[in-house]
C-alpha cells in the first residue's frame, strides 16, 4: 500500500472543494495503491454535543464517534468515482491493487479489536494511522482544511509559521492544540510511518506527496529505524 489518505470532515464545509478533491482521488488511485479513511466532521460534532450534554461513558462516545466516521465514509463513497465502501482491510488492499479507491469504514474493526483507548484524544487521525499500520502503508496523508501544523493557530495568530517538518517527539512537546489529535504523535513514535498534514483545498499537493515531490505541507518524520 502506497498510502492511506484521511479526508477530514472539515472539508465538507465547502462542497465544491470536497467534490474536486474526491474526483482527484480517482486519478491518484490509478497511479498509486491508496485507501481512504474518513474523518468525522459534523457527524462527530453531533456526538461531541451529546457527550457534553449527557456526560456519556468514554467507550460509548468513542463508538458513536467512530460510527460518525462510517457515515462520512458513506458520503465519500458517493463522491469518489470508482470507489467502494468496505469494512474489510483485506478487501481494501485488494481494491487498491485493482486501481479502485477503497473507503474504509472503521467501526467493525474497532468495535471488534478495540486497538486504541476510548478518548477524545483519539480521533480519526490516530484511527487512520492505525489503519495505515495494518495495511503496511508507506505514507499516511492527513488531508484537512489548513496547510499543515503551525507554531500557533494561524486562524487567530497572523504571525503563525508553518512547520515543514518535525518529529513525533517534537510534536508531543507542543503545549498548544494543533491540527492533529493528541494521541497521534504517541502512536507515530512507535511506527516507521511518515505522516503528512496537507490542505485538501489544493488537491495537487496530495498528488505531489504521493509522487514524492515537494509540496506545501507538514511532514511528521518517522523516528523508528528500520530493523
Amino acid at each position: 500500500m502506497d498510502a492511506v489518505i484521511k479526508i477530514g470532515g472539515s472539508l465538507a464545509e465547502n462542497p465544491a472543494t470536497l467534490k474536486t478533491l474526491c474526483h482527484k482521488l480517482n486519478g491518484i488511485a490509478k497511479e498509486h495503491c491508496i485507501a481512504v479513511v474518513p474523518g468525522g466532521g459534523k457527524f462527530a460534532d453531533t456526538v461531541r454535543e451529546f457527550d457534553n450534554n449527557y456526560s456519556l461513558p468514554a467507550d460509548t462516545a468513542h463508538k458513536m464517534a467512530i460510527l460518525a466516521m462510517d457515515q462520512f465514509g458513506l458520503l465519500l463513497s458517493q463522491l469518489v468515482p470508482n470507489s467502494v465502501a468496505t469494512c474489510s482491510l483485506t478487501e481494501a488492499s485488494q481494491l487498491s491493487k485493482n486501481k479502485a479507491t477503497p473507503i474504509f469504514l472503521p467501526s467493525r474493526l474497532f468495535f471488534t479489536e478495540k486497538p486504541l483507548h476510548a478518548s477524545w484524544d483519539v480521533t480519526s487521525d490516530s484511527i487512520a494511522a492505525y489503519v495505515a499500520s495494518r495495511l503496511k502503508a508507506d505514507k499516511l496523508v492527513l488531508v484537512t482544511d489548513v496547510d499543515g501544523i503551525f507554531t500557533s493557530d494561524p486562524k487567530t495568530h497572523s504571525d503563525a509559521k508553518l512547520l515543514p517538518k518535525l518529529s513525533p517527539s517534537e510534536l508531543l512537546a507542543f503545549a498548544q492544540r494543533t491540527s492533529v489529535d493528541k494521541f497521534l504523535p504517541k502512536f507515530l513514535s512507535t511506527k516507521r510511518l511518515n505522516c503528512y498534514v496537507v490542505n485538501g483545498t489544493y488537491p495537487e499537493r496530495v498528488s505531489a506527496i504521493l509522487a514524492g515531490n515537494s509540496a506545501v505541507c507538514t511532514l511528521i518524520k518517522a523516528e523508528v529505524k528500520a530493523k
